[in-house]
């Protein structure tokens, strides 16, 4: 699994980010101004709007920076020691958009310790808040794990309590 899919995918995410950015405040701008950089290919500005809100750990700036900033390797910027902090954090803090690249991450072992286990788990925790999670993600993490394991996975998912800081 990549971080990043495909472009059309980027698109359509960057576009109704935009979108939900109608009540601009000054933090806001700056993710505004982010989203419209990457949709002109300017990474670079990208990562300097964005900046801010990711210091602040705006769950939103963190998807979008450790996404398609820092977890895209056509990027200069590519570096998953960066890119998957971000999506754990605003995962952990119940922000559903970065729960499956984190399944990814964990199922690939890019920049955390490989781990068919939290993988699912995090798979679990997205399908629970409706994401679309594919039923192939669940069989291919499951391939590799003992049947106690996936349980184990489905109980940590089901006993998860979001942080609230």
């Amino acid at each position: 699994m990549r971080l990043v899919q495909s472009s059309r995918a980027l698109q359509a995410l960057l576009a109704l980010s935009a979108a939900v950015v109608l009540f601009a405040s000054p933090a806001i701008a700056g993710f505004e101004e982010g989203i419209k950089a990457l949709q002109a290919g300017d990474v670079a500005t990208a990562e300097k709007e964005l900046q801010l809100l990711v210091k602040e750990r705006d769950p939103r700036a963190q998807f979008i920076a450790g996404l398609y900033i820092y977890g895209n390797p056509d990027t200069k910027f590519y570096d998953v020691s960066k890119a998957t902090p971000m999506l754990l954090d605003a995962a952990e803090r119940g922000y559903v958009p970065a729960m499956l690249p984190l399944a990814g991450a964990y199922a690939e072992g890019k920049g955390v310790p490989r781990s068919p286990a939290e993988a699912y788990k995090w798979l679990v925790l997205a399908e629970r808040w409706n994401a679309p999670v594919a039923p192939q993600s669940f069989e291919q993490l499951a391939r590799d794990m003992k049947p106690g394991e996936i349980e184990k996975a489905k109980a940590d998912a089901a006993a998860y309590t979001f942080k609230t800081k």
